[in-house]
């Protein structure tokens, strides 16, 4: 017969689980990006609330480009307070993978990328599917769709890199991609 763990013991089981997670999930990342090609790596994103647009050589001669960076950061800050804050270089490999693993070279249409603490409140208050300390807020998430491709093909293209969270907002037309903790979950 077996007993059933403490409510102490089954706590340090679970913080235990939490961190071999987190472990697994930065050598994902670090496989991950050991994996990525050696040339030149360029996205193009379409930011559907500013109209603006920007394609970009973000990483050549094995390092990233700032001034490709400082592009790209300023195209996916958050629109309503006009902040800029610096985009993981992981998250805009993520996406430079996805795009490729897709077969496309249309822009990335961005429904959000970067959110000051200020809007993601906002946001958070209005509704539960936003989270209270989002990853947009670090710079590490983007809601996004790609033209040509169905949202279940770009979700199915994230979750097989296995390299962050894919959120999939089919009645919202987007997919949340983010280079946090590996996980997945359908949103409304």
């Amino acid at each position: 017969m077996h007993s059933r763990p403490s409510k102490g013991r089954r706590r340090i089981l679970a913080l235990g689980t939490g961190a071999i997670a987190a472990g697994i999930s930065a050598m994902s990342r670090k496989a991950f990006a050991s994996a990525m090609p050696t040339t030149p790596r360029a996205l193009a994103f379409d930011n559907l609330h500013t109209g603006e647009h920007v394609r970009a050589v973000y990483w050549a001669g094995g390092q990233y480009v700032p001034e490709s960076l400082a592009e790209i950061d300023h195209v996916l800050r958050d629109f309503r307070t006009n902040q800029t804050k610096a985009i993981a270089p992981d998250l805009l490999d993520l996406l430079y993978t996805i795009t490729g693993r897709l077969g496309t070279s249309q822009p990335i249409q961005l429904i959000s990328g970067y959110r000051s603490p200020a809007t993601n409140a906002q946001l958070h208050a209005r509704s539960s599917e936003v989270a209270k300390h989002s990853l947009h807020m670090d710079g590490m998430a983007a809601d996004i769709r790609i033209p040509g491709h169905d949202l279940m093909q770009l979700r199915d293209a994230a979750m097989s890199l296995r390299a962050g969270g894919v959120g999939f907002y089919p009645h919202s037309d987007f997919v949340h991609i983010d280079v946090g903790r590996v996980r997945h979950w359908t949103g409304i």
